[in-house]
């Protein structure tokens, strides 16, 4: 074992072995890794990470796993997610938000709700994105903002996305304010500027905020705030009654109960069968009377189920 690796391996054994989720309200201004690491260093949690980055000048939920919870952070940023968006009309920018230079300015007319929601009904559903430029999608190896750093646009093929609910909340002279519920993968800064091309002035974003992701909605979230002042207060550990449970992120999905006898087997990698098993897909796993959670399975076409991701607490 290299040195380098040694001192990895010390790092990794410091802190304390912190399970859950916190849902943090991400403030404006920090990187999605900083406020990671925020937390981090807060609870003095061993391990964590977070599931899906938002930009600097986007605000509220990220979730962000710690210990076990890591284990399970892929199922969240496969998941839907929600947001309130400020849309800014008769502007575009290099970026398709506020961060970028401008690009071109053009007059907005004074639309009705009537046309804003015929133009709105062009984006829901499935509908096609191209990824900008300014994303973290590689292109032979190189994430595509490096190369838009450098002036360079290359071709990027449109992706498929669902946008579940586009709707109006708020309109002005210049301004559009919409909620989103849309899939994994969707671009809202494309969105913004897509809207805007479709009503003929432009537009980009110019706040936004996640309300959701999955099963979590904004009541659940925790402010920054509020967490360093129960940790000032009362230390690291009292920073535990903010995080959600593991299950909790996957409570929408159906449940199958075992007995202690059989979850062994389950624990051994083994698919087992289940009595009146749910379709087939992923379900959260409980064993014995205690109903104690093991982690997620998925059900496989003769009824059995089998381990995907099982936690070790």
């Amino acid at each position: 074992m290299t040195d380098s690796h040694k001192r990895k391996r010390r790092r990794g054994r410091h802190g304390r072995s912190v399970n859950g989720i916190l849902l943090l309200d991400k403030p404006t201004g920090l990187t999605s890794n900083a406020a990671l690491q925020e937390v981090k260093h807060l609870l003095q949690a061993r391990k964590a990470g977070h599931t899906g980055s938002l930009d600097p000048l986007a605000t509220g939920m990220l979730p962000i796993c710690l210990g076990e919870a890591t284990k399970i952070s892929g199922f969240l940023l496969e998941a839907d997610k929600t947001y309130r968006v400020r849309i800014c009309l008769g502007t575009t920018t290099t970026t398709g938000d506020a961060e970028g230079e401008v690009v071109c300015t053009q007059p907005v007319p004074a639309f009705s709700r009537e046309e804003l929601e015929r133009v709105l009904d062009k984006f829901r559903g499935r509908i096609q994105q191209i990824p900008p430029m300014h994303s973290a999608i590689k292109r032979n190896g190189q994430p595509l903002y490096k190369l838009a750093h450098l002036g360079i646009v290359v071709e990027r093929a449109p992706r498929t996305v669902v946008i579940h609910e586009l709707r109006l909340l708020d309109h002005g002279q210049e301004f559009l304010e919409v909620h989103v519920h849309c899939s994994k993968g969707t671009y809202i800064r494309t969105l913004a500027e897509d809207i805007g091309a479709a009503l003929g002035c432009g537009g980009h974003v110019a706040a936004l905020r996640r309300m959701g992701v999955g099963a979590f909605d904004a009541s659940e979230m925790v402010s920054l705030e509020a967490l360093k002042r129960g940790v000032e207060e009362e230390g690291p550990v009292s920073g535990d009654r903010f995080l959600a449970s593991i299950e909790s992120a996957l409570r929408h999905w159906p449940e199958v109960r075992l007995s202690d006898e059989v979850a062994y087997f389950l624990r051994q990698g083994q698919a087992v069968f289940v009595p009146h098993a749910p379709p087939r897909g992923y379900v959260r796993i409980y064993a014995g009377q205690a109903h104690h959670f093991l982690g997620v399975g998925h059900i496989l076409d003769d009824g059995r189920v089998a381990p995907k991701r099982l936690l070790s607490t």
